[in-house]
């Protein structure tokens, strides 16, 4: 019998690629060439399966395009790649890899909150810059994280992983919004109470968002979002880009509505808005919250594994649309 074609859009590690070939044919893109829109499509047309990172679009035109597409594994927690209804309707399987990367992107967000608010990259390039001549008072002054209030919007696993470092690591008050309200028992192990949204941007010091990105969530942080915030309070986005209006991010980092902020993810990434580039107080990374060797070698073998347990055994692990194997 044939193996199942399946194609991996983007480079992967070597042992993920092996593991796969055990059960599948594989096409395979180690030189992690971006792929235009319609090469992907073509690549797609004769594949059973996809292993994906985020960065290709699988929609209603790229499931017209794949006919013979049963499953598409997302490397990542966050899949607005994908149009989970379109794919439900074409009978699809959608799957991501969540709880893998659960503490390590909470490690990060809180290592980008700390950068923050004590300006660490605004340092850094003084220093490398050579204007480093003499002590001051007040020298790259920043904000106390410990004893501080930290707002989360959004409190799915990580977001409880921040507020866990926060409220017991550094004693912060930590207050938190979401779409709905946590158990009391999750609550009491975060130490979070409960607020508004309106609540939670005028009291935090420090806000971190880790939300899913959705329509209802596209540019929940704006400009009027922006203005009801503490002068002194910083912004850490390690969530998605477009949760966050990064036009307007700029202009409040330039006029000091907020003290500085810390972003990791962008709308349109790899583009980034160049007035963000322009303002000192802000620290930007690449999306590398998830970026430790095990937690990146978890997330691809999750992924490989849900493409095995679906097309060879029919039970991927961690599916998005589980009713399309009701159906099938």
């Amino acid at each position: 019998m044939n193996k199942p074609r399946i194609l991996v859009a983007r480079a992967i590690f070597p042992g993920t690629i092996a593991q796969l070939e055990q059960h599948f044919e594989v096409e395979h893109n180690q030189a992690d060439v971006i792929w235009p829109r319609t090469e992907l499509l073509a690549r797609l047309k004769d594949k059973a399966g996809a292993f994906t990172t985020g960065s290709e679009r699988i929609d209603a035109q790229a499931l017209a395009a794949a006919p013979g597409l049963k499953i598409v594994a997302n490397m990542a927690v966050g899949y607005n790649n994908f149009d989970v209804p379109a794919m439900t309707a074409a009978g699809v399987v959608a799957t991501n890899t969540p709880d893998v990367l659960t503490e390590t992107t909470a490690d990060f967000g809180f290592a980008l909150l700390m950068a923050t608010a004590r300006r660490i990259t605004e340092s850094e390039h003084y220093l490398r810059a050579g204007q480093w001549t003499k002590w001051a008072y007040d020298m790259f002054s920043g904000a106390d994280v410990h004893g501080s209030t930290l707002g989360i919007l959004g409190m799915g696993r990580i977001g409880q992983g921040i507020a866990r470092r926060g409220a017991h690591g550094f004693g912060m008050n930590v207050i938190y919004h979401n779409r709905s309200r946590l158990v009391p028992e999750l609550e009491a192990a975060c130490k979070a109470r409960y607020v508004a949204k309106d609540e939670l941007l005028r009291t935090a010091d420090h806000l971190v968002l880790v939300l899913p990105y959705s329509k209802q969530s596209h540019h929940a942080i704006g400009a009027p979002e922006l203005a009801q915030m503490k002068p002194t309070a910083t912004l850490v986005n390690i969530a998605r880009g477009g949760i966050v209006d990064d036009a307007a991010l700029a202009r409040a980092l330039r006029d000091k509505v907020i003290a500085a902020a810390g972003i990791d993810v962008f709308e349109g990434e790899p583009r980034v808005h160049p007035d963000l580039l322009a303002v000192p107080n802000v620290v930007l990374t690449p999306h590398i919250a998830s970026a430790t060797v095990p937690t990146r070698k978890a997330m691809a073998k999750l992924a490989a594994d849900n493409l095995v347990g679906f097309l060879v055994h029919g039970k991927p692990l961690t599916p998005l649309n589980p009713e399309v194997l009701k159906s099938a």
